[in-house]
């Protein structure tokens, strides 16, 4: 049973981007993307990006099989504001993975991705919606999965952020 269609398994991009631009209504009063409205537009990011590179749609999934993924914790470093109005850049990747759960990683830059402004880790278990139980990926989501999978060297959140600001200095 096919959950989805993929033209072409060689050659699949590990790291996803898009770009985005700060709203008015997702601001602060000091005309900052509000805290809470990050994780909204990382997670919007990453399902318009596994549409488009990978023909793979969550919600169209979730209602022919009724299972799909579910936010089980975030983790999330702000290290430079986003502002009012200003066009982002936002990359993805799988860093972990079990049959059961995996770990995304999203970070949001400037749209020349020259200063890192957060990075979020979401943990995502796959959950049945029938059985109110977690379940197992199916065999062609691992397949896909462990295709584009980009483990990272950093194991906790805390050294990658460290990680990733001695990246950003080199970059700016």
């Amino acid at each position: 049973m096919l959950f989805f269609i993929l033209l072409n398994m060689e050659n699949l991009p590990k790291l996803l981007e898009s770009k985005a631009k700060i709203r008015f209504q997702d601001c602060d009063p000091f005309n900052h993307l509000n805290n809470g409205s990050y994780i909204n537009y990382m997670i919007n990011a990453r399902e318009d990006q596994v549409l488009e590179a990978y023909n793979f749609d969550i919600h169209a999934l979730m209602k022919k099989h009724q299972q799909s993924w579910v936010t089980a914790s975030n983790q999330i470093a702000y290290l430079k504001p986003a502002f009012l109005s200003e066009k982002v850049a936002i990359d993805s990747k799988i860093i972990r993975l079990s049959e059961r759960d995996m770990t995304v990683e999203i970070r949001m830059w400037n749209e020349n991705k020259s200063q890192l402004k957060t990075v979020l880790w979401c943990g995502f278990v796959y959950f049945d919606l029938k059985t109110q139980r977690v379940a197992k990926h199916p065999k062609e989501f691992m397949e896909l999965f462990e295709k584009v999978m980009h483990p990272l060297t950093d194991r906790l959140f805390e050294s990658r952020v460290q990680t990733l600001k001695k990246e950003n200095i080199k970059i700016q």
